[in-house]
């Protein structure tokens, strides 16, 4: 009986991602979305790569372009290519959920569940035609996920020479080596160990980016890290013209940095040390203005779902067309989002009373997990920048504690339920 169970669980999950990946394909085909601003630039880059050309000039971080770039160097440099390399991506995501899900220590029903919600979810299914680093970065933390849940023994190597390609996509992923370390330190009440599970993850990923470092190094002629337009985010985003905690030409902020003659003749990190300590100061000196600008930065990273917009371009969909699109995925964000933020508020209470009473090994090792990478993703978007896309990664921790405050999979959990 429990093998029949298990044969029609599987077929569950097969079909249910046949045809979440049969629409993302129909997407891809008949929304023909041309790249532009910063898409068009990992397009246009990755096909210098492809045939030879340096990797970018320190301005951004590169992990996808240079991935994308290496695709089109052995299937041809074309917008198409880079969208079944999406798809490609979105597939293996679908198969290391089903492998993360088996891991935890769930109901049958909420596996399920959280299978279909984030299979089906808009994100997932629109992203596609669009050349952005998002289904990468978030396939590779899938991944990471996957193998810190796993029992392989290789774990923490693993994890970091992977998260030294998040690194190299996301540079602020240099920090993960520290949610690897809250989580043990938490869950298991050691402090040698994790220490040194950390370090190795820490030690991988620096030598994974160490040759790219030392590359932007020897060309700027100083120490360069992976990228230089932390500075000029951190500046654009972090100023008393900028009202609504989203992008705006640096030009446009009042006495800008970017107009003097000394930033016009310096180099990229010259400039990017300029533009952060510019920004910086104005943090120090209007911090009530800083914590306005970062809560409506999370607002728009969160709660305003506006990047399916990145999709519409050159789709010729019809105004009208695009109108309902963006109303209706906006409402499955939120619908889904908002109780999932109460659900992330909820848990955190739970573990801070859980760590003040001494008891944090009655704390879900994977709900911690998820807890401390939400905010890892909220710290830096709360300084920084908030757009809709860059809440993508988040879409699955969202979806879990959503169930854990909507608890519709108690409707299934019995034996005649398809969710069983």
């Amino acid at each position: 009986m429990g093998e029949i169970m298990n044969r029609e669980s599987k077929k569950f999950y097969l079909f249910s991602g046949i045809i979440a990946f049969a629409i993302c394909v129909i997407w891809v085909i008949f929304v023909k979305t041309a790249p532009y601003s910063d898409f068009n630039y990992y397009n246009t880059l990755a096909r210098s790569i492809a045939s030879g050309g340096a990797w970018g000039d320190t301005y951004t971080s590169v992990g996808y372009a240079v991935a994308l770039g290496y695709v089109y160097k052995f299937f041809g440099a074309s917008i198409i290519v880079g969208k079944t390399f999406n798809l490609v991506l979105t597939l293996i995501s679908y198969v290391t959920l089903f492998s993360l899900l088996r891991k935890l220590n769930i109901s049958e029903a909420k596996r399920k569940i959280i299978f279909l919600m984030f299979i089906f979810f808009p994100c997932n299914i629109f992203y596609n035609s669009i050349l952005a680093v998002e289904i990468f970065f978030t396939t590779i933390f899938l991944i990471i996920a996957n193998v810190y849940f796993s029992n392989n023994k290789f774990k923490y190597i693993i994890i970091g020479i992977l998260s030294g390609i998040e690194i190299m996509t996301k540079p602020f992923f240099l920090v993960f080596f520290f949610a690897i370390f809250l989580v043990e330190v938490i869950t298991e009440k050691k402090f040698i160990k994790p220490l040194l599970n950390s370090i190795i993850v820490l030690v991988l990923s620096l030598i994974v980016i160490s040759p790219f470092v030392y590359r932007n190094t020897k060309m700027m002629g100083q120490f360069t890290f992976v990228s230089n337009n932390g500075g000029i985010v951190l500046y654009i985003n972090n100023n008393s013209q900028n009202k609504w905690g989203r992008w705006m030409d640096v030009t446009k902020v009042e006495n800008s940095i970017a107009l003097t003659k000394t930033y016009k003749e310096a180099n990229m990190t010259q400039k990017n040390h300029m533009l952060n300590s510019a920004a910086k100061k104005w943090i120090i000196s209007h911090p009530i203005g800083f914590v306005e600008l970062g809560l409506k930065r999370l607002l728009n990273t969160y709660y305003v779902g506006d990047d399916i917009i990145f999709a519409f371009n050159g789709a010729n969909l019809g105004s009208s067309v695009e109108h309902l699109l963006l109303v209706i995925t906006n409402l499955i964000r939120n619908i889904i989002f908002i109780p999932g933020t109460v659900g992330i508020v909820a848990y955190s209470i739970f573990v801070i009373s859980k760590l003040i009473k001494r008891k944090s090994e009655e704390v879900d090792k994977f709900s911690l997990y998820s807890l401390v990478c939400f905010y890892m993703f909220t710290c830096v978007y709360f300084v920084t920048e908030g757009q809709g896309r860059y809440g993508f990664p988040s879409i699955l921790i969202f979806i879990f504690f959503f169930l854990n405050i909507i608890k519709i999979d108690k409707l299934f959990e019995k034996k005649k339920s398809v969710f069983y």
